[in-house]
């Protein structure tokens, strides 16, 4: 279900003046997971009414030149993005298990020699480990092609969403989000983990490469199946290290969840940001969550030496 932000932002559906007109700070493209070209993302930003996006691939930032010149066409604002992979280690039913926890950098360096690095080895890692995930499958009874799992990701680093794709194809799930249910998600049967970054020094990289982290979508977290959310001590750390926003105003966050999220980031201090985390799938609008100008000029006010 889309989130459409009270306050500044109410304005979704309409035509603004560009100086009013909220970004969605969240979306996807084909150079990591997306369905969509990054200038394909951009146009649907303009459409939408926007003021501008940010696009924040997982893991990489090759598609920022492709949005950069989509947005000056279309008179947008681009927000060079990422989208850095981190895992909290929990413990579950005695056993140790790393949780995905997803941190958002904007306005960073994409050539920082850190941050470049990080993302050159977190590709390395996607794809030992989809060949790891493909294994897994085998062993469950669920074969998929290794070498289609590759194709469908094509020049992208390789993630458990092509894994899916490739089992939608191979007729063993009726859609994405049922492979994740029943096989991918975290602690899933063929859940494989990430040798991933502590989220707190993924703050530190993002804040060392001139830009602002944020925690994404934090209602999203651990088991697909339960509801369970970023724990708040972990999230606390986060802040004492550089932590800026928080993603409350997330797409497939519930009101409620959102407004707990927009709480805890008033009382840490932290800039309330929101973004659809748009991929290109049935339902999932460029816009259908968004960030309201004053916020997005907050977040911008905090950059290392801004």
């Amino acid at each position: 279900m889309g989130l459409r932000p009270t306050g500044a932002a109410a304005g979704y559906g309409r035509r603004m003046p560009d100086a009013d007109a909220p970004l969605d700070l969240h979306v996807h493209s084909t150079c990591s997971d997306g369905l969509e070209s990054p200038a394909t993302v951009v146009a649907l930003a303009a459409g939408a009414g926007l003021g501008g996006v940010a696009l924040a691939d997982h893991d990489t930032c090759d598609g920022l030149a492709e949005a950069t010149a989509a947005a000056a066409a279309h008179d947008l604002e681009l927000v060079p993005a990422v989208e850095l992979s981190a895992e909290l280690v929990m413990t579950r039913g005695g056993a140790e298990l790393a949780e995905s926890v997803h941190v958002l950098g904007y306005w960073i360096d994409p050539e920082d020699p850190g941050l470049a690095a990080e993302m050159a080895r977190l590709r390395d890692e996607r794809g030992d480990r989809a060949g790891r995930i493909v294994a897994a499958l085998a062993g469950l009874g669920v074969p998929v092609d290794a070498a289609r799992v590759h194709a469908l990701a094509g020049d992208a680093p390789v993630g458990r969403p092509h894994v899916a794709r490739a089992m939608v194809e191979a007729g063993h799930v009726a859609d994405e989000r049922e492979a994740f249910d029943r096989f991918l998600a975290d602690g899933g049967p063929a859940h494989v983990p990430k040798h991933a970054l502590d989220p707190v020094a993924a703050v530190r990289l993002i804040a060392g490469a001139g830009g602002v982290a944020v925690l994404a979508h934090p209602g999203l977290f651990g088991p697909r199946d339960g509801d369970e959310e970023v724990p708040l001590a972990e999230v606390v750390r986060m802040a004492e290290a550089g932590l800026t926003g928080i993603e409350a105003d997330h797409a497939e966050h519930r009101r409620s969840r959102a407004q707990r999220w927009r709480s805890v980031a008033g009382e840490l201090g932290l800039v309330v940001t929101g973004g659809s985390d748009h991929h290109g799938r049935p339902g999932d609008a460029v816009g259908t969550a968004f960030t309201a100008r004053e916020a997005v000029e907050g977040l911008r006010s905090r950059r290392p030496g801004g």
